[in-house]
């Protein structure tokens, strides 16, 4: 049976763009077909990489030009404690002096960072409500695409059952591997999106670290060494060694010269100390006035920057 025979036109529907390949055909193909779509939602990380910052507003403009409804959610701590407000992945682990959860073989960073704010948002969404009370359910339309990869992440969520949702995986239903994905986006007259990825993530692969910016690379080493005392059995952002890289992502920028040694060795000796000093002074400050983490990384930025000149 095809989509649209599938498909229950009252119920509202919404797609998760994760701003790559797979999600961006499945919602151009979607509205090809005259398939219903209610909304558009993209949870930011604030950790993407900056050709996928680029993409959006690319992709943005393809929706209202469409006339689809698309929103920016982002997961909003409330609770800060004693320390300075954070707004990001990146600044969560700094804050906490840990790595994401991917790099402990979890994936709680994804349904915080990515999965909880859509779902706050459809919460707040009258079309959803209104679904609920009458005992539907939402259509969530999730771009897993009939690759050998995808297929194993798919057989991770397969059977799953939600009193609020029903998941689609439109790309798999139409047999759709990531090169048709790519081939459709083409035909429509857009540029092919890259991978779609924290550059935190333990799934970033070796090439993909050796392009990524300077001030990526010094973060990176930043976060590594925050966290290093903490760590017992994962050596870095990578988790473990293999044969073709080290656990740790700063001994990979080491050894391939991204960064020089003295930068680096800075970054490791000094920073996470300022950090903590600057966190334990942020404590004594009411809440409304506190400085917020994202201050204290761009005085980091600065401060590299200065060095490396």
């Amino acid at each position: 049976m095809d989509a649209a025979r599938r498909f229950t036109p009252n119920k509202p529907v919404v797609a998760a763009w994760g701003m790559g390949v797979d999600s961006t055909a499945l919602i151009i193909e979607w509205v090809a077909q005259g398939l219903p779509l209610s909304v558009v939602l993209t949870a930011d990380t604030g950790v993407e990489r900056e050709e996928t910052y680029a993409y959006l507003p690319i992709f943005q403009k393809w929706m209202d030009d469409h006339g689809i409804e698309h929103h920016l959610v982002c997961y909003v701590p409330k609770r800060f404690k004693h320390w300075p407000p954070y707004f990001t992945l990146l600044e969560n682990c700094l804050t906490n002096a840990t790595l994401p959860s991917i790099s402990f073989g979890r994936h709680s960073c994804s349904s915080k960072w990515k999965i909880q704010p859509q779902d706050q948002w459809v919460a707040r969404w009258q079309p959803a409500q209104r679904a609920w009370a009458h005992g539907q359910r939402v259509v969530k339309l999730i771009g897993y695409d009939s690759s050998p990869a995808d297929t194993r992440r798919y057989a991770h969520r397969e059977g799953h059952v939600s009193p609020l949702y029903d998941y689609r995986y439109p790309l798999r239903e139409w047999g759709w591997d990531r090169q048709r994905c790519a081939a459709r986006i083409r035909a429509e007259g857009l540029p092919i999106p890259i991978k779609s990825a924290c550059w935190v993530c333990a799934a970033q692969k070796t090439n993909e670290l050796m392009t990524l910016p300077r001030w990526c690379l010094r973060l990176i080493v930043l976060l590594e060494a925050r966290a290093a005392p903490r760590l017992r059995n994962v050596e870095g952002l990578w988790r473990t060694s293999t044969k073709s890289r080290p656990g740790s992502m700063t001994l990979f920028i080491r050894a391939n010269a991204l960064l020089d040694p003295a930068e680096i060795d800075a970054i490791i000796a000094g920073a996470p100390v300022d950090l903590v000093d600057f966190q334990r002074v942020a404590a004594d400050i009411p809440i409304e006035r506190r400085p917020q983490m994202r201050e204290w990384i761009a005085r980091f930025n600065e401060g590299v920057d200065r060095l490396a000149a």
